[in-house]
Order: structure tokens, then sequence, then C-alpha cells
């Protein structure tokens, strides 16, 4: 038996096809029904590889009992917070507001017209660990409506109201939002193990770009070092993996030993930047390989075959978190050899009584100590295929196999810095043909969408996706100075601020003109794992404003600066990304402009300057920009002075 699902593209919906739960996807056939039937809504909100999502649907909704309450008495929606991060967004504040956190597997229930009255996330199906069981709840929830519905209702109305209230943030854009990041980040530096705060740490690759971005900017060297003690830290731990390369979600204590083990295409597109970024400060080849090496896991395992990248692999493999990545001492002295395996295994702490619940996690921590010979001392780089295969063949891992335009849009911003650093063609190759992807699949009639799998692409696009690409297309023609990307980064720019953008408060909102309309439309601009839209439409304003000299773009970019700061300014170092927009506004970078002769003269410019250089391509002279002696000329500003004309033939 399939439920309402079996027809979803979506990996997480397919995953719950055949559920004894009546499952809907999100549309209008399950709210006319709840209507109709005058029953409450569970909405239950995931992803393909989000451990405690399996956990409760093997707990709960492969359950018969769950099932025939749910069935009975409810209309249950099942929505892929990934395919829609406007839902996600949206009941993740009502989670918030309800709980004080949020997180994934997300339980909701709702009336008829999507007002939320009660929020969670994780139940398990009989009360335990201090929480009520998902079926003692369903029966609360059951009994409140039949009985108590007006008081429900009113909850509903209430939290609604909150949610859909305007604020204005407007503030000032200054250094001490600035400088008052930099002392948060200082406060909470572990100096120690790297990374900020205390466990669970989260790569968070935005801080680290700020954090170098500042340094570059201001000489702070406690800037630098945190960054790279952060850096060398997660590369030494488990949250790399030193078999197949790539690195996992977060680590799940202080050390980075220990992962969550799923692999999110974001995470590693944000880190290939920060080591390129780190290599481009220290001229480190530690940067440099460890970038390299997570590329190599992306084009081996997450692209698919026409140049888009899949989303995620999952943290379980037969239903137990890490089973694919620990090891047993015995398993790799079978596979190298006594003397060999055990040589291995005293490098990578794999031993008898394991790192991780009786087994091991590989990493470096114990053996490695300094950073600039981390892989240039590895003896056992040759033994690495033998037990990525040996692996593979062990045990299955899923992949969500789902094409993101947000998350591929980083990962081509990621190529496109690997290919500046290294001059390796293939990566920017890579990059051009992600987005090739991006255009022929994913847009269509000047509209973005969010998603891309087996040939359906799936809603319309929201901020993320827009701000993104344009993100990407920058980087794009930073590599390769070809026009066409910065022409379509501009168009769609202007479509984004047409469809976007409040002409009232400033800032721009999560959802569009042509967007489904929700229970209310909010501006996301924190930098959690990933940056805001918010954050990323700073970026390029600022650039676009630089490289095309379009005074919209200045205006546009001085009230979006405002708008931030007004909300940045209670804690500034969650708006890393935001800041790096900000520095660059306060702070200019050098601009060179290039008046080209020949296309051959700039083919390897990219991969010869700074990475936060703005430079700018002419085809043609003018009389602000003259060619000199007929041959390719560069014009330099720098610290708001131009330098004399420069032919660098």
């Amino acid at each position: 038996m399939k439920n309402h699902l079996a027809s979803q593209s979506s990996p997480y919906l397919l995953q719950h096809a055949t559920n004894p739960v009546d499952w809907y996807p999100w549309c209008e056939e399950a709210f006319t029904k709840a209507k109709q039937e005058n029953k409450p809504i569970f909405l239950s909100i995931g992803y393909s590889t989000c451990h405690w999502c399996h956990v409760m649907a093997h707990e709960s909704f492969e359950d018969q009992k769950v099932a025939n309450l749910l069935n009975q008495y409810f209309i249950s929606i099942k929505v892929d917070k990934e395919e829609r991060p406007d839902i996600d967004t949206i009941y993740m504040a009502v989670c918030t507001a309800y709980t004080g956190h949020g997180g994934w597997p997300m339980s909701i229930f709702m009336t008829p017209d999507k007002k939320p009255f009660f929020a969670g996330t994780y139940f398990p199906k009989q009360p335990k660990f201090g929480t009520i069981g998902l079926i003692q709840l369903l029966n609360t929830i059951l009994y409140k409506w039949q009985n108590e519905q007006e008081t429900l209702l009113q909850s509903a109305e209430t939290i609604t109201n909150i949610l859909q209230a305007e604020q204005n943030f407007a503030g000032t854009a200054e250094e001490s939002l600035i400088l008052t990041a930099i002392s948060e980040y200082k406060q909470s530096f572990d100096k120690e193990f790297g990374g900020f705060g205390p466990a669970p740490k989260f790569p968070m690759p935005h801080n680290l770009l700020f954090l170098m971005s500042y340094y570059q900017k201001r000489k702070d060297k406690e800037a630098l070092k945190m960054a790279e003690t952060t850096l060398k830290q997660m590369y030494l731990g488990g949250l790399f993996d030193h078999i197949g390369y790539g690195f996992s979600r977060y680590s799940t204590d202080r050390y980075y030993l220990v992962p969550h083990f799923e692999k999110m295409l974001y995470d590693n597109a944000l880190l290939i930047q920060s080591y390129c970024y780190a290599y481009s400060l220290t001229k480190k080849d530690f940067y440099q390989e460890v970038a390299e090496k997570t590329a190599a896991f992306i084009l081996r395992e997450m692209t698919s075959k026409d140049g888009g990248f899949y989303s995620a692999q999952d943290a379980d493999s037969e239903g137990v978190e890490g089973k694919y990545y620990t090891w047993e001492p015995q398993e790799v002295t079978a596979l190298l050899g006594e003397e060999t395996g055990q040589a291995f295994n005293r490098h990578f702490d794999i031993s008898k009584q394991g790192n991780f619940e009786g087994k091991n996690i590989p990493n470096l921590l114990h053996t490695q100590k300094h950073t600039d010979s981390i892989n240039n001392s590895n003896p056992f780089k040759d033994c690495l295929p033998d037990l990525y295969q040996y692996r593979k063949n062990r045990y299955s891992l899923h992949l969500d196999d789902k094409i993101l335009t947000f998350w591929n849009a980083l990962m081509i911003a990621a190529f496109c810095l690997l290919y500046r650093i290294t001059g390796k063609k293939i990566y920017q190759k890579t990059a051009v043909k992600a987005w090739d992807f991006i255009a022929k699949n994913l847009f269509q009639n000047e509209t973005l969408f969010i998603s891309f799998r087996d040939g359906v692409h799936g809603a319309n696009g929201i901020l993320d996706d827009y701000a993104s690409c344009i993100y990407a297309l920058i980087a794009l023609y930073e590599t390769t100075y070809e026009n066409q990307y910065l022409e379509q980064a501009d168009s769609l720019c202007q479509k984004t601020i047409y469809d976007f953008w409040d002409e009232k408060n400033g800032g721009f909102f999560l959802s569009g003109k042509k967007n489904e309309t929700l229970l209310f439309c909010p501006k996301e601009t924190y930098d959690g794992a990933i940056p805001s839209g918010n954050s990323l439409m700073s970026c390029n304003l600022l650039k676009l404003q630089e490289l095309t000299g379009n005074k919209q773009y200045e205006r546009l970019l001085k009230q979006q600066l405002s708008f931030q700061s007004g909300i940045a300014k209670e804690h500034p170092s969650a708006y890393s990304m935001f800041l790096l927009a900000l520095s660059g506004y306060l702070n200019p970078s050098d601009k060179i402009t290039v008046v080209c002769k020949n296309r051959e003269d700039i083919e390897n410019l990219s991969c010869q300057i700074s990475l936060d250089t703005v430079v700018k391509v002419l085809e043609t002279p003018s009389a602000e920009y003259p060619m000199k002696n007929n041959k390719t000329t560069y014009y330099v500003c720098r610290e708001n002075r131009c330098e004399p004309a420069r032919n660098l033939l």
C-alpha cells in the first residue's frame, strides 16, 4: 500500500510513501479535506539524511497504532525542508517561539487554515527522556480539539499575530558592529581545540571567512589564528573523512572527533571557500590540499553526469548512525597486511578499545601536530583507495540525489575560488558546467526553481536561490572575466529587487511575488549553518555597484546595510556574511580596471591577484580608461586613490 506521497520526486517524501500513515504532500487537497472534516493537521518536516527523522519514522510512522490515530483523527502532511525552505522557515519560527529551540524532525499541529497551536521536534512513540510520547500527545491534542477547540483556535490566532507583526530594524552601518563581533568571537573562541562555544560545534565557514578578511584589512593576528586553529582542528578530527574525504555536518564534541556523520553539500562548498582563502593569505600548502581533497569527494560522489551537485549523504547505514564510517583494527590489517595495517592504525588512532562506541573514527588529533606538514607527511596515501573501496562495498549509504539551486550556487563559487588558487582548469570547467546545468534545468522564463530531480523541478525559487545564483555568477565572472556572467548577475539582481525587496522597511523578503502565500513572509537575516539570502544580497550589491557603477545598487546597498545593521547590533557575530559586506563597504578592496587588447593577456589573471581584489575588464578603451601603447592596460585604485595607468606586459 502507498499513500499520497508515492507520486512525489523528493527522496525524503518517497522514504515515507509506504508508511501506514496516510501522508499528504503540502497541497490544497489536504487543507480542503481538513476543513471539510474539521480535523487538525499534523505537519511533519524533515529531510532524507536526517538521523532523528529516521528514528521517529521507524518508531512511530511505521507503527500501525500511531497510523490509526493519525489517519482517523488528523490530516497528516509531510514536507521536505530542503525542497520547501519557505515552509520550513515559517514553522521553524513557530517551533522556536513555542519551545525556545528548533530542529528536525519538526512536528507542528495546526488548524485547517495553516495556523499552528502546538509545536515541537522529535517525539518518541512512548514517553522517555522526560519527553511526552507521540501517542500520548496525539490523544491529548485530539481531546482538546474535540472539547476545547476554541481555546486552540485562539492560541493559533495569538501566535500567528505575533509572527505576522511588522518590525522596522533600521540601524547605522558602522565599524562598531565589526569590532563588537571580533570581541564576541575572541570571548567564545576555544583556544585549545578551535571553534566557538561549547559542543556541538558547527563548521560555520562564513565566520572564518569574516575573521580572515578582518585580518587582511586590519592585520589582527589573533583573528587569523582563530581561523587557522579551527581549520586545522576540523581537518585533524573525525569531522573530516580521512578515507573518502569531505566534511560531515558538525562535531558532537569539543575536539571535532565525533561528527554527526551526514555530509551536506553546502558545508563542503563553504569549507572549500574557507580553505581557499586561508591558502591565499598564508600560502601554506595544507589549506590548498584540504580544499582539493574536499573537491575530490564532491567530484567523485556528489556530482551528476550533467554537472549538477547532489544534496547530501546520510549519517546512517543499516539503521545505525556512523556505521559506514567506523572501523575495527582487524579490518585494516586484513586489507593492508599486519605491518602496514598496524602502522596505519597507529597513525589514524584506530585501536581495540575504540574512540567511538567501541569502534573507531579515523583521525589525526593525536598523531599530527604541525599544520604545514599534515598532508606532506602522510605515508599512507597509497593505502586509501583499497580502504575506500572496501568501505564502499561493506555497507550502503543513502544519497539524496536531488539538486538544489541554492547549494549548487555555493559550490559553483567554491570551485571558482579553487581554480583561482590552483590554476587547474578542471575546477573552472566544473563551475561552468554546473552553472549550465542550473540555466538549463532550474531557470525558465526568468524564474528560478528551488530543486530538480528525475526531470522534475520543484517550487518557484525563494530569495536564497536568487541571491546565491547572483553570488555564483559574480564568482564566475571573477574567474573567467567573461561579460556574459556579469550581465546575467546584473539581470538576475534586477529581478530579485523587483520580486523580493521591501520598499517600505528595507531588506529582502524570503518569498517573492511568484511564491506561494504562506502564514507570513519573513526576512531571514541570521547567518546560521548557511548564510542568509539577505547577507548574500549585501555582498552582491557591494560587488555589483563596484563592477557596474550602477547608482541604484549603491543606493540599495546603503539601505540594505542599514536594515541589517539594525538587526545585527544585538549580536553581531551571528551575522558574519553580512559583516563581510559591511567590512568591504567601510574598507574598500583594491580595484583594477583592465582595458583588454587580447583575451590571452588576461587568461590567468584571476589566478594571479588577491581573492578580494575587484577586477573589471573592459573590451574597449574609453576616455576615462584609454589603452596605453596599444596594449592591455591596468588601472589600479587603492585606498581611495587612483594610481597611474600601468602596462604589465
